[in-house]
């Protein structure tokens, strides 16, 4: 799963698992807003070869599990993830932008090699699995 990748002057295996949560732990990702926000994410990772290794968007946080190159730091990332997403969703649901500012300024980065890489994986995999979808009242 979590293999050696390389750019042209690099061979990395970096893996970091991403915590992001709305401002307030506000339960903003639901239907539409959360299927969009995973088109986002997916979509921003694509354009600087970042590659997903899992994602679970939960009502009130999202983990991430992304595989980058060497030269993108694990603040950058979370700049960028946070910063698109924040635009874009914002202008096309109204209703959150009701409530303020989308994210914390916080965010947990955790960094991952082969063995718990797999770890990492399992646990956003499951994070879905016993939990009841709401409408996000």
């Amino acid at each position: 799963m979590a293999g050696e990748r390389s750019t042209r002057h690099a061979h990395f295996n970096l893996n970091y698992h991403l915590v992001f949560t709305p401002k307030y732990r506000r339960r903003s990702f639901y239907g539409p807003a959360r299927e969009r926000l995973m088109e986002i994410f997916t979509a921003t990772c694509a354009e600087r070869d970042w590659l997903i290794r899992g994602m679970e968007v939960m009502p009130d946080h999202v983990h991430l599990f992304v595989s980058c190159p060497p030269k993108w730091s694990p603040s950058d990332i979370a700049k960028i993830l946070k910063g698109v997403s924040a635009r874009l969703l914002l202008q096309e649901f109204p209703e959150l932008k009701r409530r303020g500012h989308l994210w914390t300024n916080a965010y947990y980065v955790g960094s991952a090699g082969n063995i718990s890489a797999d770890v990492i994986q399992r646990y956003i995999e499951n994070q879905r699995k016993g939990q009841v979808d709401d409408d996000g009242a």
